[in-house]
């Protein structure tokens, strides 16, 4: 090979690798719909009587404890802004009445116990 073939050969090699890394990590493992975010990885799962958030760090369980968050519900006919509680090591959640019809889009914000913030979005399918 020359050296613009191996070049080529490598390059395609590595770009591969974080799309494979990627789709692992960003598959649901509870159900629910996985967001990326830059402090954290989200799996939103949304019922109509109560909201659970699986919150990971590179597909390990990321604690939750002392972490303050919130979910908003937007669809066409209103806004709903939902205080999510720690539940479980890795887990945030809600219980109540929630509209999370097919459509529905979900702002999630998380403050960890650390002080760092992060978001995440989701589409309810």
């Amino acid at each position: 090979m020359n050296r613009k073939s191996l070049l080529a050969a490598a390059l395609l090699g590595l770009s591969l690798v974080p799309a494979a890394y990627a789709s692992d990590d960003h598959k649901p493992k509870h159900g629910g719909i996985v967001a990326a975010g830059k402090e954290f990885d989200a799996e939103l799962v949304a019922k109509p009587e109560q909201i659970t958030v699986h919150l990971d760090d590179h597909g390990k369980p990321m604690s939750t404890k002392g972490a303050t968050a919130k979910i908003v519900l937007l669809t066409s006919a209103d806004n709903t802004e939902v205080a999510l509680t720690p539940a479980g090591e890795s887990q945030l959640e809600a219980k109540g009445k929630f509209n999370v019809a097919k459509g529905t889009k979900a702002v999630l914000t998380v403050t960890l116990a650390n002080k760092k913030t992060g978001t995440a979005r989701f589409e309810i399918k």
